[in-house]
Formats: C-alpha cells, structure tokens, sequence
C-alpha cells in the first residue's frame, strides 16, 4: 500500500516579501516565513524598527533584509519589485485604520485609509504577480485583511469598507492569475493585541464587547496568525485560493 506524501511546510528556496514587516502581524508574518527557510525582504517605512527585526532574525541564522518602503508610494514600490524580485510570496500586512463613528468621517480620513488598504493592497498585489508570470513561476500572494471584510463594526464604517474591498479584488484576482498559478487568499484575523491596538483594549466597554463576540473568550495574539501564514505560503495550500481564512475566534459564526 502506497500512503499519501504529507505535503511540506518548509520554504527553503523561496523568496518572499512582507511588508509591515516591522511591528504586530507583519513582524510575525516575517518570522514565520524565515524559519521555514524563506529569504525575507522585510519592507516597512520606519527603518530603525525594521532593522532591528533583520538583526533578530538574523542572529538566528535567518536569510532576512530590510527595505524602507512606504506601499502607498505606488511607483518606487513597483520599481523596487520589478528590479529585486520575483517574489514566490507576498504577504501584505500594511494596513491603516482611522476608527471613528460615521457621521464624523471627513473625506480626508477616508482618502488616506483606502489609500493605504485598498489602492495600495491592489497594486502591490499586482506588481508582484506581474513579476512572477513574466518569470514563469508560481507564488502565494497573501493580504492581512480583517474580520471586518465580512462583518461591520462599531466606529469601523471606513475601515470595513476598504477590507470588503480587498477581499472583492482578492477573489477576482485569484481567477485571473490562476491559470498562471498564483494563488490569492486573505486571512482574516480578529481582534489582535498588539502596541497599536492597546487603546482599544484599554477602553473596559469595548474589551468587554470584544471578549463577549468572540466565541472562544479571548483576543487574538501575533502567534495566533503565524501558522496560517505559513500554511497560505507553503505547498501545504496548494489548492487554496480566491479565499479568506478567517481567525477570529468565532465571531463571524453568528
């Protein structure tokens, strides 16, 4: 009898970029991608904190580099994937959120946050696709989307509406590169404790309202988005995409 191959969630000879890669999911996205053997451009506008991220990881041995780069400057990150790639995965963990009740939303907040998470998202996504099919090669690209893409939420109205958007490009984008063999999935998380997150959590009615949504009683930590990263990025989803794999605990069942 002839068992079935386990597929491999190694990444040894891969090339992979993450932006945001300097704090929160982005840094663990980064992390879980080099020690399964990827070489990770790390990207991130503020250079002193990716630096040091480059140094940890590779004082473990890891094959990093670090790269400023600011994903809504749309041409120089074009330029920089053209010249440097093609990566074989893309996470994209920038992202941007200006919470705040609708009735308040200026057009200004509203520019900057699509900007950065849908405008950008797109365009990244497509210079690296660009990449890899004038290479002949298959990839992963993978977008930190959000619980938010598939829900509303209080304050969220703007925020939500750029995640919806990404998870619409997502699916078309999917079936346009497939045949190439990209594949296209975002991950959904929920609420994540990170420094940036803190004042919500500091806030008792909205740490209580958060608690109460999601099902399995707790928030989300940077750990809790590292596997499926990797999961997306190896062969171990090689059937995977035009998908949101959704880590939020639960809150989205209802």
């Amino acid at each position: 009898m002839t068992l079935p191959v386990s597929p491999s969630f190694r990444l040894d000879g891969k090339r992979a970029l993450v932006t945001g890669a300097s704090s929160g999911i982005g840094l663990g996205a980064a992390v879980a991608l080099a020690r399964a053997g990827a070489a990770v451009v790390l990207a991130a506008r503020r250079p002193e904190p990716l630096e040091a991220v480059r140094d940890a990881l590779a004082s473990e041995g890891c094959a990093v580099t670090a790269t400023p780069m600011d994903i809504a400057e749309l041409e120089p990150t074009a330029r920089y994937i053209a010249e440097t790639g093609p990566f074989d995965v893309l996470v994209n963990a920038a992202g941007l959120a200006r919470h705040g009740p609708a009735t308040d939303t200026n057009p200004a907040d509203y520019d900057a946050v699509f900007a950065v998470n849908t405008r950008a998202a797109y365009f990244l996504a497509q210079a690296v696709a660009k990449g890899l099919i004038a290479a002949g090669r298959p990839g992963s690209l993978i977008t930190i989307s959000s619980q938010m893409g598939h829900v509303g939420g209080i304050d969220r109205a703007v925020y939500a509406a750029t995640k919806h958007a990404v998870e619409g490009m997502t699916k078309s984008m999917a079936i346009e590169w497939g045949g190439h063999g990209i594949r296209v999935n975002t991950i959904c998380p929920t609420f994540i404790r990170t420094p940036l997150t803190e004042p919500t959590f500091s806030n008792p009615e909205r740490r209580a309202w958060i608690e109460e949504k999601i099902k399995l009683g707790r928030a989300g930590t940077v750990e809790d988005i590292m596997g499926p990263v990797l999961f997306l990025a190896s062969d171990a989803s090689a059937l995977v995409t035009g998908t949101a794999l959704l880590v939020d605990g639960g809150w989205t069942a209802d």
